[in-house]
């Protein structure tokens, strides 16, 4: 439901360089106004000029959205970001045209029916590009390492070293004789890996200054495989935890929950829905791989479960309940902490807190 009561709602089909904006103050008869727009704020300003407020702008989450955000904050009262597939399936149209499209978000908007996305802050915002651009930087150094793997397979070449990029490593592919032109590519990707490498230094010096002053980071920390970077990179594609009225809405937000497919009476899981964050699940699937040989009781559920099902179904299942417990200690404050195996002592049962995976959870 929209925060207002607005007397002006513009859809806007957002372009690369231009976008169609629509006011409009009811769903049916003419529009108020509509222009194709260059994606400049004194543009949007001429725009809303003589339109009656409070004005409500609805647009899909596509493209260039955070710039085009804080180029209207300051001219409207209130901005609805609409989820691309749900509106999709709220709107679905045989002629799909960017007119077409803003006019049905505007009707959307005047009738309360966005799907919204939700909008984090823009230090949020800046927060997800510095830790995306170093796994970035991390892709590219890893792309590099494979040409020059790939150059030595071309040769016939073992190199017998333990690891190919470690000092050894470094100093034998610069002495080892290779045949033109796979002298000039190896030296050439020696020198790009040597300047990724020193990116992704300065990289790490950023986001471990941004971790110190974080202090949710040190809740985080006692979880196996997580470190400043991923503690960083769990807090940002969270954002604000409260908007996640309980556990499982967090984890269908990582795509960690499986597909439902009801008819009457039965109801069949299916795969993960793989929709929402994508960074969020991927550093969750890479923490819960390092319980397949932990002890205590995530590895001991790890282990039974993978045994039974096969070990994705099992990564899966642990990062699911790694992401139930950070959302306990995210809410209520608490570090995270790893439970031995459950005893039942003096007859008495276990606590809520020694067992993983229910909603009461604390910890792992």
């Amino acid at each position: 439901m929209g925060i207002i009561a607005a007397n002006t709602v513009i859809g806007m089909d957002i372009g690369l360089h231009h976008s169609w904006c629509e006011a409009r103050s009811t769903a049916s008869g003419p529009p108020l106004k509509e222009a194709r727009l260059p994606n400049r704020p004194e543009e949007f300003g001429a725009f809303v000029e003589d339109l009656p407020h409070p004005i409500r702008l609805v647009m899909e989450a596509t493209g260039n959205w955070p710039y085009l955000y804080e180029c209207w904050e300051p001219l409207v009262e209130e901005i609805q970001l609409a989820h691309p597939l749900k509106t999709k399936a709220i709107a679905s149209a045989r002629i799909k045209t960017d007119r077409i499209d803003k006019r049905i978000l505007a009707q959307l908007g005047l009738a309360d029916l966005v799907p919204q996305a939700y909008i984090p802050p823009r230090e949020v915002r800046d927060l997800r590009d510095v830790l995306r651009h170093r796994a970035f930087l991390v892709r590219l150094q890893t792309k590099v390492k494979n040409r020059i793997h790939s150059a030595l397979w071309k040769l016939g070449l073992e190199h017998g070293q333990t690891d190919l990029f470690g000092k050894a490593g470094l100093a034998w592919l610069q002495t080892v004789e290779l045949r033109a032109p796979f002298r000039t590519l190896v030296d050439q990707d020696l020198r790009v890996l040597a300047t990724l490498q020193q990116e992704i230094k300065r990289a790490t010096q950023t986001i471990e200054r941004l971790a110190t002053a974080d202090p949710r980071v040190a809740l985080l920390l006692p979880i196996r495989g997580i470190g400043k970077y991923s503690a960083l990179l769990i807090l940002a594609e969270i954002g604000d935890v409260t908007r996640f009225p309980e556990p499982k809405k967090l984890v269908a937000f990582a795509g960690l929950c499986p597909s439902t497919h009801q008819s009457g009476a039965v109801a069949y899981h299916g795969r993960l829905t793989k929709q929402g964050s994508t960074w969020l699940r991927w550093v969750l699937v890479e923490a819960a791989q390092r319980y397949a040989k932990a002890p205590g009781r995530l590895g001991t559920f790890s282990r039974r479960l993978a045994r039974k099902r096969g070990p994705n179904t099992a990564k899966v299942a642990v990062a699911r309940k790694l992401l139930v417990a950070i959302y306990h200690c995210l809410t209520h404050g608490v570090v995270f902490q790893e439970h031995p195996p459950r005893r039942v002592m003096s007859g008495k049962p276990p606590t809520p807190q020694m067992i993983p995976g229910r909603s009461d959870v604390r910890g792992g």
